[in-house]
C-alpha cells in the first residue's frame, strides 16, 4: 500500500493508493473505504485523480499535484516544523521524491553516504555540469572509485529546503536512483521510529 498525506487549508488528506490499472487507480482516504476513481473523476474529498500508470498515479488534491509510485514516499507536509515523513517501500529501502535546483529527483535515503551521490546520467537530467567539479575518489562497496564533487544551490524534500549542499557525480556507479546523503542529512534532526523515518530541519 502507498500513501500520501497531504496538509491541505482544510486539514490533512490521508491518501493511500491500494491498486494501480490503466487510467484507474483504487484508493482509500482518510481511513475510509475502498473507491475506484477514473482519470478525471473527483472524490467527494476533493481527490481528483490526473493520471495512471502501471506503476504511478498522479493526483490533483485541492490545488495540490502529487504523484504517488511504486516504493514513493509517505510524506507528511507541516508547515509549523517543516518536517517529512519517510516510510519503508517493499524492499526495504526509505525512499523519497524531492528536488534539486528546482528539477525533481527521487532519493534513497542513505545515512552512510557521506554526500548526496548522483549516477552520471541522473546528473545529467538534472542539468549538472558535474565534469567541471573537483575530481575526487569516493570510497564504496568494491573501493575507491572516481567522482566529481559539486555543490547544489538547493536540494528540497518535502517542506525542508536546504542550500548549498555537497554533492559527488559517479560515471561509474550503477545506481537506480540518487542518494540522499549526510551532507543533506546533517543538516537536519533524524528521529528513526520502526519504518518511519522523520526529518526536521535544524537550519
Amino acid at each position: 500500500m502507498l500513501g500520501l498525506l497531504v496538509s491541505t487549508g482544510a486539514g490533512a488528506l490521508d491518501v493511500n493508493v491500494v491498486g494501480l490499472f490503466p487510467n484507474k487507480a483504487v484508493v482509500q482516504i482518510d481511513g475510509g473505504a475502498l473507491q475506484t476513481l477514473s482519470v478525471g473523476q473527483k472524490s467527494v474529498e476533493g481527490v481528483v485523480l490526473v493520471s495512471a500508470e502501471r506503476d504511478s498515479a498522479t493526483f490533483d488534491v485541492q490545488g495540490q499535484r502529487m504523484v504517488l509510485g511504486l516504493g514513493h514516499a509517505y510524506m507528511k507536509t507541516d508547515t509549523s516544523n517543516a518536517s517529512v515523513l519517510v516510510i519503508t517501500d517493499e524492499r526495504g529501502h526509505l525512499v523519497t521524491t524531492g528536488e534539486v535546483n528546482g528539477i525533481p529527483v527521487r532519493f534513497a535515503v542513505d545515512t552512510g553516504a557521506t554526500f548526496v551521490t548522483f549516477p552520471a546520467g541522473e546528473a545529467r537530467r538534472v542539468g549538472l555540469d558535474y565534469l567541471k567539479g573537483q575530481k575526487t575518489l569516493v570510497n564504496t562497496a568494491n573501493g575507491a572509485a572516481p567522482a566529481y564533487r559539486v555543490k547544489l544551490d538547493a536540494v528540497r524534500v518535502g517542506n525542508v529546503t536546504v542550500y548549498g549542499v555537497d554533492a559527488v557525480v559517479m560515471e561509474s556507479a550503477s545506481l537506480p536512483v540518487a542518494l540522499l546523503g549526510m551532507s543533506f542529512l546533517n543538516r537536519v534532526d533524524i528521529k528513526r521510529e520502526g519504518g518511519v523515518m522523520t526529518l526536521t530541519k535544524r537550519y
